[in-house]
């Protein structure tokens, strides 16, 4: 039987890393990808940086300013790696319930941060990203 899929792309993909000089030199000097954006947020204990792909897409990278960042631990608990594949929704709404519907495990419903939680081993959380979603990093950058 034939399952309904929400998505129409992908939106970005989240990495985790215990050492971001390394992926910032993996990325944009062996990859060729030029770095955008790098932000530290003190109050999450994460530093994070932002590769553009030219299809619209890009890589986000997330590592830990200290061992008490959620970060750290989710290193520690999966290991580095792709953390979060977002895929675009046209509607996050109808998006849910049609995942609902197809038996994936969500969290975050009813708020605009919805995740499907795989039961596979080693595969990432699946964000829903509306296609509409502005990207703070890239449509309302800080001053």
């Amino acid at each position: 039987m034939s399952k309904t899929s929400p998505f129409t792309g992908v939106d970005h993909q989240v990495f985790v890393v215990a050492d971001m000089e390394a992926a910032v030199e993996f990325w944009q000097n062996q990859l060729g990808i030029a770095l955008k954006y790098r932000a530290v947020s003190e109050e999450h204990h994460v530093d994070q940086v932002f590769f553009p792909l030219p299809d619209g897409t890009f890589i986000e990278i997330l590592a830990p300013t200290e061992s008490s960042s959620p970060v750290a631990r989710i290193i520690e608990e999966r290991g580095e790696g792709l953390y979060v594949l977002a895929l675009k929704v046209a509607d996050l709404a109808s998006a849910t319930e049609a995942l609902k519907t197809n038996g994936a495990a969500l969290s975050g419903e009813g708020i605009d941060r919805v995740f499907v939680r795989p039961e596979m081993p080693g595969a990432p959380m699946i964000q829903l990203w509306p296609e509409d979603r502005p990207h703070r990093w890239r449509d309302n950058p800080p001053d």
